[in-house]
């Protein structure tokens, strides 16, 4: 889900190093759309927030920050030139337009959930703000979403890490979270998957009528 060399042990050093500064940029650059584990990274933050290494508040708001300024990046980077990217990346795994158009359709259907809640989501989280823009989502409903989803989110990751990170080892905490984000990712493939096969009856199922 993310690149392979930022091990736990790197993510550590980077956060003891750079503090909210890490927090504050590895959120940004996950939310803009760069594969990076910026969940991981904020998690770490709120740890060292819980051993007084660093201030709760301070982390919150970086977490938040991050979140919502990485997420606007996505969403402009999207509107401007993210369907044509789409698209010639989608010929490379033989994936046509016309797919490509069920999926915007249906990310366009449910644009506003999808942006609130896709940071809890594997992946969803890295591409919600790019496909926004791509479906051109109105931008004022995109940051009231951005905004409402990026203070929930970072506030469950850095009080629970906070928290939880006092009585359970960093590895399984960062493991459970990393678990709930992909079982979530599961989840809404599923959905997605059987909304479009059913809409793709529909012409079948009425044409026998």
């Amino acid at each position: 889900m993310s690149v392979e060399f930022l091990s736990l042990d790197n993510i550590q050093e980077i956060a003891h190093q750079y503090g909210y500064w890490a927090v504050f940029i590895g959120i940004a650059l996950e939310n803009t759309g760069i594969p990076i584990p910026g969940e991981t990274i904020t998690i770490v933050g709120g740890f060292l927030a819980g051993s007084q290494e660093l201030d709760y508040w301070l982390v919150l708001g970086t977490a938040i920050a991050g979140a919502v300024i990485g997420d606007n990046f996505g969403y402009w980077i999207g509107r401007f030139g993210g369907w044509e990217f789409l698209v010639k990346v989608g010929s490379l795994f033989k994936i046509s337009p016309r797919q490509l158009e069920d999926v915007k359709e249906q990310f366009s259907k449910n644009a506003a959930r999808a942006v609130f809640f896709g940071r809890f989501v594997a992946l969803l989280r890295i591409f919600a703000g790019p496909m926004a823009g791509i479906a051109q989502m109105p931008y004022s409903q995109f940051l009231l979403c951005n905004l409402g989803g990026a203070t929930v989110w970072a506030s469950i990751m850095v009080t629970l890490s906070f928290f939880v990170g006092r009585i359970v080892p960093l590895h399984q905490l960062i493991n459970w979270m990393a678990q709930f984000s992909v079982l979530a990712l599961i989840l809404v493939l599923g959905w997605v998957g059987v909304t479009i096969w059913l809409e793709s009856r529909k012409p079948r199922l009425e044409g026998k009528e």
